[in-house]
């Protein structure tokens, strides 16, 4: 991470996308400042977050003030996401066995499921309830084809009034990353 930052240029802002990686991404910019680079570490704890602070990246802005932009268009996206359980385990919305459908809000297990394409209707259905005009769809590695779509759908006739972007993302493990806006 040090290298990247070092590489990156004089003013660098970091997104870390995951709890987990915040810790060694602000000991890697202290170590960064000694060496004359400036240096923000921002708050986004999904790649989602992180998206959304890079849609609003301006690099003819002062790099103060677009980091304080990027940092509240990432404060303002909720995070969620779908995996598959590979184990048997008590969560906050009950207990899970192995090939459960996990919907994730906020980091936190919302929804235990049978199918991918039930629980993430019902996680994006929890996440615009407490609104939003953005929602988006981050497909992952071996996700069905028709996920994301039969979300737009279901956004299209429910919540005509709000936008859906779709990236296929390719990532493990999640079938499918949040965003809501």
């Amino acid at each position: 991470m040090l290298a990247a930052i070092r590489e990156a240029g004089s003013e660098v802002a970091v997104l870390p996308n995951d709890e987990g990686v915040r810790a060694v991404a602000v000991a890697a910019s202290e170590i960064a400042r000694e060496d004359g680079v400036v240096v923000s570490v921002l708050p986004t704890k999904a790649t989602v977050q992180g998206l959304a602070a890079l849609a609003v990246h301006d690099p003819l802005r002062r790099f103060d003030d677009d980091v304080v932009a990027m940092t509240d268009a990432a404060g303002h996206t909720r995070y969620g996401h779908l995996t598959v359980a590979d184990r048997q385990a008590f969560t906050s919305a009950g207990m899970c066995t192995p090939g459960d459908v996990l919907g994730m809000i906020d980091g936190d297990v919302a929804v235990i499921g049978g199918s991918l394409t039930e629980v993430a209707a019902l996680i994006v259905d929890r996440m615009v309830a407490g609104g939003g005009e953005l929602v988006t769809l981050v497909t992952g590695a071996g996700a069905p084809v028709r996920l994301a779509a039969s979300v737009e759908e279901r956004l299209a006739d429910t919540r005509p009034d709000v936008e859906v972007v779709v990236y296929d993302g390719e990532q493990g493990g999640y079938p499918l990353l949040i965003g809501v806006e």
